[in-house]
Order: C-alpha cells, then structure tokens, then sequence
C-alpha cells in the first residue's frame, strides 16, 4: 500500500523531537550565510545567482537523464535576468523553457501557485508537445489514457515497479487541495514546508512528464520564500544530484511506509545542509571568475573561446588538449589548435609542464 492509498493521507505526521535540533541548524547556517551574502558586492552577488540558478536548471534535469548545455543555460538566464555578461551564445527553445519555470519559480516567489501557472510551467518543459519521441499530454493533469502512472527501473521484460500514483481520476482533486495548503499561511517552518511539499507532489504525480523537474523548481519556490529573497546562494538540485540514488531511495521508502514522515524530513534537511558547504567554495570560485573577466575584458575573444574558457573556470574534467577542444566546440582540429594558440599569445592560457602523448593547456595563474 502506497502512502495515497491510507485512509488518512495526506495527514502527515514527524517526530518534532528528531527534527529540532537538526532544524535549528540549518536555519542558523542559512541566516549566517544569507548575512554574509550580504557583506559582499551586488556584482559578486548577482554572479553567485547566477551561476547557482545555471546549476539549479542543469542538475535537475540531469537528475532525469537529461543534459543541457550548461553555456546555453547561463546565457539564456543572464538574458532573462538582464545581465551583461560574457560568453553569450543563444539558447534554444527547450533550454529557454526550462529557464522560465526556474526564474518563475524563484523570481516570483511570492506569486500565488495556481493550476494554471503549473500548467504553464509544463508547458514550458515540452515546447514540441512530445517527450522524446512519444506525445503526451502537455499544459494539463494526466488523463491515465495510457494507464496507470508508474516509476520503473529495469530493462524490457525485467522492469521493477518502484511506485505507482494516485488514479488520473483523483488528480484534480488531490492537486486542489495540495494548492490551497501550499499557498495557505500557516505556523509550518517554511524550510519544513519545502521538503513536505516536495513530497507531497512528486507523490500526486499530476503530469505524464516532467514531475521531478516540477517538483524540484516548487522546492526552489518555497526555499526563496524561506530566505526571503529572490537570489539564490546555494542549489539543492546539485546536491540532490550528488546524492541522487539517496534520493530515490528514501523517496521510494516514504511513499511505501506510513504517513510519518520524519525520515524524509530528516534526509532532505541533511541534504539542504551538505547544499550549504558549498556556499564558500562556490563564492571563491565567483569571486576568481570575475577577476578573471575583468583582467581580460579588453581581450578580444571569439565564441568558442568563451565557451571553452567558461568551461574551464567551471571545473573542467581531465586535460585540455585540442581534440577535446574540437569535440566540445563542434569544431576541426586545425580550428581548435588555431583558437588555442591565440589563447596562448594573448597570455590567457599556457602549456601544461607535463609531456605525453598528448599536449595540454590550462589558464594561466
């Protein structure tokens, strides 16, 4: 029996005794750092967003399966947000999507939820009406034409059942009343109620696709409203993609258990703390990457300079060399080579020290 199935769902219960100190935690740890955030410059601040919103979108569908080009992702948000910024490419229309419902989610955090914008929302995810291949039902709750809605692991013939949701029938219902207590004021610690309505909606699964990605941008909605702000100085979505088969673990333990739901509450609060521990590093790395813009902002680059140099800047894996180069730039050796060399002269990048087979480069100190 599925949680949606107990008589009294979604009557949930937690023990407040495992919760208190582990909440009061993280609420000191989110205040320091939301105070510190606010000690540094609004241009440092406006990149942290920035590049936390590009990790917030990309994570989140990598969580799915799903890969978007993180340069796409940034450049369509330094657009929306209206930011001048480097490295500029456009962004095609499903990168485009999933933007919008993460700067809808966070940007306007203070807006009502309704039906309608959740329906705009999914819309947004599937611009061509199909996922992959199949054509679904998009900008509306699932139908169940198709059967029941399930998550399955396993390959054809061997497929494991992990959950099955409640009816297409009792949809509509159960998403009326999700709405009305989401959008309700009441005397729940906001962070506790981010976490709830996570829960409470992957479990509904109200569309045919696209409910992760939903109920993680409703996560980052209900986590503005807690630090009462529109910038975002952390990404739960990277952490949880870090600790993506936890996830799915305690998922499917806390919708086959009992309506208590202190584990969850618990993982996910543990989660949004090790998403804390990287506040720092990650304002290091926004402080290098501005400097590192400023030095060469009189250089004169092309774009796929700035596309190799941002991926550089943002953890590049392994060496750079030019097939690399050429694989990630959709573009020839010789062309590759060529880029690369100006780099060099311009003094921007240098030989690594190290020989081999291979010839690689990294930015110059």
């Amino acid at each position: 029996m599925y949680i949606h199935e107990k008589p009294n769902w979604p009557a949930f219960e937690w023990d407040s005794s495992k919760l208190t100190k582990l909440l009061a935690e993280i609420r000191h740890r989110q205040g320091k750092m939301l105070g510190k955030m606010e000690t540094v410059g609004f241009s440092l601040r406006a990149e942290s967003t920035l590049d936390n919103l590009t990790l917030e979108v990309v994570k989140s569908s990598e969580i799915e399966g799903e890969f978007l080009d993180s340069n796409q992702v940034r450049s369509s948000i330094a657009r929306k947000l209206g930011m001048e910024v480097s490295g500029v490419v456009p962004s095609d229309r499903y990168v485009d999507g999933v933007v919008d419902m993460m700067l809808d989610a966070t940007q306007n955090f203070e807006n009502t939820l309704s039906e309608e914008r959740l329906y705009d929302w999914h819309a947004a995810l599937f611009p061509t009406g199909r996922s992959g291949l199949s054509k679904i039902t998009v900008g509306a709750w699932r139908t169940g034409e198709n059967g029941p809605m399930q998550v399955i692991s396993g390959t054809f013939g061997k497929e494991k059942v992990h959950f099955e949701a409640p009816e297409a029938s009792r949809v509509s219902t159960e998403m009326a009343f999700f709405l009305d207590w989401f959008n309700t004021e009441n005397e729940l610690d906001p962070v506790l109620k981010s976490a709830i309505a996570h829960l409470w909606f992957v479990t509904i699964h109200p569309f045919e696709d696209g409910n992760g990605r939903i109920a993680r941008a409703i996560t980052d909605m209900q986590l503005a409203r807690a630090d009462r702000t529109t910038q975002r100085f952390y990404s739960m979505s990277t952490q949880i993609r870090e600790e993506r088969n936890n996830y799915y673990n305690i998922l499917e333990q806390t919708q086959k258990g009992s309506l208590d739901i202190t584990k969850w509450l618990e993982w996910f609060l543990t989660c949004l703390g090790h998403s804390f521990d990287r506040v720092e590093t990650t304002l290091q790395l926004v402080n290098y990457k501005t400097q590192f813009w400023d030095a060469i902002s009189n250089i004169d680059l092309n774009i796929r300079q700035y596309t190799m140099l941002n991926k550089i800047l943002d953890g590049f894996e392994g060496k750079l060399n030019t097939s690399k180069w050429a694989k990630m730039t959709k573009c020839s050796t010789d062309t590759a080579l060529r880029d690369i060399q100006d780099l060099v002269t311009k003094k921007i990048l240098v030989k690594e020290e190290a020989g081999g087979r291979s010839t690689s480069y990294k930015i110059k100190e």
